[in-house]
C-alpha cells in the first residue's frame, strides 16, 4: 500500500467512528411544573385579596419559582435545538457518502480533491463532536434546573399553606384596623394621608413622595401605599440619604401599630406585620428601584 492509500485508509477509519458516535439524551423530562405554578399563583393571589394586600413573602417565593421554571424551560428548548443541529451534521456526513477503506479509493478525481472532501468530512465530524460535548453539559444543566424549579415550587406551596394556617390571626388584625376606601380627591385612603403627613412632618423629603398609581394592581392602585424617595429615582441611596431611609423605616416600624402600617420595603428587604414582622430578605427583582434601594415603600391597612 502506497503512502496515499495508507493516509486515506486511516482517515476512513476516523470518519466512520465519528459518524457512528451516538447522541447523548437528556433524562426523561419531569412533569411540566408550569401547571402547578399557575395553580399556586392563583392561590397566592386569592390570599392577597383575603389579607387585603400583597403578601411579600409569597410574592418573593412566587417570583423565585417563576424564574427557576422559566430557566428550566429555556434550557429545555436550547437543548432540543442543539440536538437538531447535531442530527443535521450527522445527516450531512452521511449524505456526503459512507467513507471506508474501499470507497475512498473508488472516488474519482485527483488525490487532492479526494482529500479535500475527506477534510470537509473531518470538519463536520469535529463540529459534531464539539456540539456533543456542549449538549452533555446542557443536559446536566437542564436536569439541575428542573430540580431547582421543582424545589422552588415546593417552597411556594409550603409558604401558601403556612399563610393559610394563620388566617384566623390575620383576620383579627384586619378587623382591628377595618376597611378603608379612597375618599379624597387625590385617591388615597384617610389612613395613608395621615401616615404621609406625619412622615413629612418628621423627615425632610428632598426627592419627593409618590403615592397613587392609577391602574396599579397593588397597594399604590388602591390608595394605600406611598414611596418616600431617598435619592433621585434609579440611583442607590448613599451616605446621609441611606441613613435617613434607615431612620424612616425604623420609625414606621416603631409607630406601625398606631399608624396602621401593614408592610414596609426598603433595601431589598420587607417587614410585614401580617407575617409576624421582622426583616426578611427579598430576592433580586432586577434593579435599584425594583429592589427598593432608592425609596422606602409603606403600605397601610
Amino acid at each position: 500500500m502506497d503512502v496515499r492509500s495508507g493516509r486515506l485508509a486511516a482517515l476512513a477509519v476516523i470518519l466512520v467512528a465519528l459518524v457512528a458516535f451516538p447522541l447523548p439524551h437528556a433524562a426523561t423530562a419531569d412533569p411540566d411544573n408550569r401547571t402547578k405554578l399557575r395553580q399556586l399563583t392563583k392561590q397566592a393571589a386569592d390570599l392577597n385579596k383575603v389579607y387585603r394586600g400583597t403578601l411579600e413573602s409569597l410574592e418573593d417565593t412566587r417570583l423565585a419559582a417563576k424564574k427557576a421554571t422559566d430557566r428550566a424551560g429555556n434550557l429545555k428548548a436550547a437543548l432540543a435545538a442543539a440536538e437538531v443541529e447535531v442530527s443535521q451534521i450527522a445527516q450531512t456526513t452521511y449524505i456526503q457518502g459512507p467513507f471506508d477503506g474501499t470507497s475512498l479509493f473508488s472516488i474519482p478525481g485527483e488525490p487532492y480533491q479526494v482529500l479535500g472532501q475527506a477534510a470537509n468530512m473531518t470538519y463536520l465530524s469535529a463540529e459534531r463532536t464539539s456540539k456533543l460535548g456542549r449538549i452533555k453539559e446542557m443536559v446536566a444543566n437542564a436536569n439541575k434546573a428542573k430540580k431547582e424549579a421543582a424545589a422552588k415550587i415546593d417552597d411556594l406551596e409550603r409558604d401558601i399553606k403556612k399563610m393559610q394556617s394563620k388566617r384566623r390571626d390575620i383576620e383579627k388584625l384586619l378587623a382591628k384596623y377595618g376597611i378603608q376606601q379612597p375618599g379624597n380627591a387625590n385617591g388615597l385612603t384617610s389612613r395613608m394621608i395621615s401616615v404621609r403627613e406625619e412622615v413629612m412632618r418628621n423627615f425632610p423629603m428632598f426627592y419627593g413622595v409618590g403615592c397613587l398609581r392609577v391602574g396599579d394592581p397593588g397597594e399604590h392602585g388602591k390608595g394605600r401605599a406611598c414611596d418616600f424617595m431617598m435619592s433621585p429615582g434609579g440611583t442607590m441611596a448613599t451616605g446621609a440619604n441611606l441613613v435617613r431611609g434607615d431612620e424612616l423605616a425604623q420609625w414606621l416600624i416603631s409607630n406601625g401599630s398606631r399608624l396602621g402600617v401593614m408592610y414596609i420595603i426598603w433595601k431589598q428587604r420587607y417587614y410585614d406585620v401580617r407575617t409576624g414582622g421582622g426583616w426578611d430578605m427579598m430576592s433580586d427583582r432586577g434593579g435599584v428601584t425594583a429592589n427598593h434601594w432608592d425609596h422606602v415603600h409603606v403600605s397601610v391597612f
